[in-house]
């Protein structure tokens, strides 16, 4: 894989990413990542240049900590000829990619790396729960909102360390595989009288789920844990109902980065391999 490669922007994923290249024996530039050396020009004409995950944390803006950056600025640096990965891309930055005739691949459509993703979130979503409470998971009626890749394995590492756990969702061939692991089962869209057990709720859905009437069902000191890009609940309603509301979104990228960045290595590896 005689490949050079760029790394622009992002989070502690991708400066973990740079090191792990290097570590490959590759040839990679940087550009605004961490305490590396900037190197714009030799980083935008990569053979390879992986941009982040997500790509944008605002519309149509670079994610990263400088001074804010057009996505269409960046992509005019590029040529068609090179493969540019990057994570999460919305629409309006596919369509731009397109019209610059650009090859632009999201690496998060892999399924190898969403369950990487999904275990590292499950992971430190754990270790963010332990932080916050005074008393163990042990015997603690815990619900998780969702039964996706990350409610799977999060409802499941719960049930390892000896919650009791039960598990919400919308389909009902998803509450039939929620009650096969052995857990109790909700459905999302019934869960008014259900809520006063529950010493910590973790949602992963990305949608509001729980409106004023049932976070007051949550009983004060609850630890409400929302790992979903879009907010499930109303914070400044859950905090005022004594709910501690914690938003614990891109855990991966905050705690495990090197976990992180070695899946989206992998996973680019992959890409090229296939193309």
């Amino acid at each position: 894989m005689n490949k050079t490669f760029g790394v622009i922007g992002g989070d502690r994923r991708q400066t973990e990413l740079a090191a792990l290249l290097r570590a490959d024996g590759r040839t990679v530039w940087t550009y605004g990542v961490g305490e590396d050396p900037e190197l714009p020009e030799q980083a935008a004409a990569a053979d390879v240049v992986i941009l982040p995950l997500p790509l944008c944390r605002e519309p149509g803006l670079l994610n990263w900590s400088r001074t804010p950056l057009a996505v269409g600025e960046l992509f005019s640096r590029f040529q068609p000829s090179q493969l540019l990965l990057a994570g999460q891309v919305g629409p309006e930055e596919r369509r731009t990619a397109e019209k610059q005739g650009l090859v632009l691949v999201d690496y998060f459509r892999r399924e190898e790396l969403t369950v990487a993703n999904a275990a590292a979130t499950a992971e430190a979503a754990l270790q963010v729960a332990m932080e916050q409470m005074d008393r163990t998971l042990l015997g603690m009626d815990c619900l998780v909102l969702g039964f996706g890749r990350i409610g799977k394995l999060l409802a499941c590492r719960l049930q390892g360390l000896g919650a009791r756990v039960t598990a919400a969702a919308r389909k009902p061939a998803d509450r039939a595989w929620i009650r096969a692991f052995g857990l109790q089962a909700l459905d999302t869209g019934a869960l008014t009288g259900s809520l006063a057990r529950f010493g910590a709720v973790f949602n992963t859905v990305p949608t509001p789920l729980l409106d004023q009437t049932l976070l007051a069902e949550l009983p004060t000191g609850c630890l409400y844990l929302d790992l979903a890009s879009v907010p499930g609940t109303d914070a400044v309603a859950a905090q005022r109902l004594g709910i501690h509301y914690i938003q614990a979104r891109s855990l991966p990228g905050r705690l495990v980065p090197v976990t992180a960045a070695a899946a989206i290595r992998d996973a680019v590896y992959n890409i090229i391999i296939e193309e």
